[in-house]
């Protein structure tokens, strides 16, 4: 059964049938084919999947997301990031970087901060004369940082589905987002002084007082949050819905920068982007049930270290594995489905659970900018209007500088839980 339902989606995948159908459909056809279960447990296994407490913080960490972004967030995260990093040859480029870190602390998705930070940057980067591919490029890179650095749509994910402790999955994120952002920035910096690119960049920011002075309530945001999280006073879903009364409030009496008429297409964005979410998970928790119901992790896990028999092995063979699935599958997906066989086999070898979670992550993450369908090229190009033909020479240096990243980040434990220990153990 399993392989005739692979079979199916892999297909489907060829046909370019959206990721959550092809996934739907496979598992129906394992139910019709090879069980005797009726048809109408795939309905019940599709409520189940969404009928849990954590999940909800995702429909509102994206509010709250473009609740900012409308908001006037975004204009003003970017002066203050230029006002930091900006008065050096270069300095533009590592403004993207610092701002797509300071997003990431607030929205949760690698889209919505290529969306809201790019109509920024892209177009400020083409008029300092650095080329559309490169600013593309860029944007699509550093927003991955979106998914890495907390609050975390896939670490929620990934917590709900192999029963790991959303909090710390968050912690953990803190130091692969500054290790793979620390690099970016380093890797633009370097870039610009080969190339003779941004001699003008320091030129009409803004003091760093005034910068920060216009930021101070996007700034305040991600301490609320991860604050409320951390002491104790909030689980993530709570504070998922904090951040948007906290947005609003922002937005509409602060900024004023939100009317009335503007809160239905926020509300009807979010809906839409949240609904194509669910219907992923959804779709991929009847499939990973399926797999489930043959004991598929528990062979699968049986394998897997009776081949690897190293924990190092095991994550040089999983990380290759999951590089070239993000290729090809959505994040979400991937996450539901491979998550519960990947983490057992990782347990079995004595891999910290919330260590091979960050790892998973990042590598995902990762997937996003690689083509042929890495959601993060599509909108950056979209913004950017251009093509992702001429990312291609630029994104090429950016994704071989985030593996290098995530291979530190592999074997080096300490960066992901030094954090967690500090404050949970």
């Amino acid at each position: 059964m399993t392989g005739a339902m692979l079979t199916v989606m892999l297909v489907l995948f060829a046909a370019s049938i959206p990721v959550a159908i092809a996934i739907g459909i496979a598992a129906i056809v394992g139910i019709a084919g090879f069980t005797s279960f009726p048809l109408i447990v795939a309905a019940q296994q599709l409520f189940v999947a969404l009928d849990k407490f954590p999940l909800a913080a995702i429909p509102f960490f994206i509010l709250a997301g473009n609740l900012m972004d409308v908001g006037g967030i975004s204009r003003r995260l970017v002066e203050f990031a230029r006002s930091i990093v900006g008065g050096v040859q270069g300095g533009l480029p590592a403004t993207c970087v610092v701002t797509c870190m300071i997003f990431a602390a607030i929205s949760g998705s690698s889209v919505a901060t290529t969306f809201a930070i790019g109509a920024i940057m892209i177009p400020a980067l083409v008029k300092a004369g650095y080329p559309v591919g490169f600013a593309a490029a860029l944007q699509a890179t550093a927003a991955e940082l979106g998914v890495i650095i907390p609050p975390s749509i896939p670490m929620i994910l990934y917590g709900v589905t192999t029963q790991t402790s959303i909090p710390e999955l968050f912690i953990a994120g803190f130091g692969p987002g500054f290790v793979i952002g620390g690099a970016l920035i380093v890797t633009v910096l370097v870039w610009c002084r080969i190339m003779g690119w941004g001699k003008q960049d320091g030129e009409n920011r803004l003091p760093f007082l005034r910068a920060l002075r216009e930021a101070v309530f996007a700034l305040v945001m991600p301490v609320i949050v991860l604050g409320g999280i951390y002491g104790g006073v909030t689980t993530p879903t709570e504070a998922s819905v904090v951040a948007v009364v906290y947005a609003l409030i922002v937005g509409m009496f602060l900024h004023r920068e939100i009317g009335l008429r503007d809160l239905f297409p926020i509300f009807r964005r979010s809906v839409m982007s949240s609904a194509v979410i669910m219907f992923i998970i959804a779709c991929a928790a009847l499939f990973s049930w399926l797999l489930n119901r043959q004991n598929v992790p528990d062979a699968a896990a049986a394998w897997l270290t009776t081949s690897f028999d190293t924990a190092g092995m095991y994550l040089l063979v999983v990380n290759l594995f999951l590089f070239v699935v993000g290729m090809f599958v959505e994040t979400s997906a991937s996450i539901i489905v491979l998550a519960p066989i990947l983490q057992e086999a990782a347990q079995r070898l004595g891999i910290d659970g919330v260590h091979f979670g960050t790892v998973m992550v990042v590598n995902l993450a990762l997937g996003m900018i690689t083509p042929p369908f890495g959601v993060n090229l599509f909108a950056a190009a979209q913004v950017a209007g251009c093509s992702i033909d001429r990312m291609m020479k630029y994104l090429v240096v950016f994704i071989a500088v985030v593996f290098a990243c995530l291979m530190v980040i592999t074997y080096v434990p300490a960066i992901t839980l030094t954090l967690p220990q500090m404050v949970f153990r």
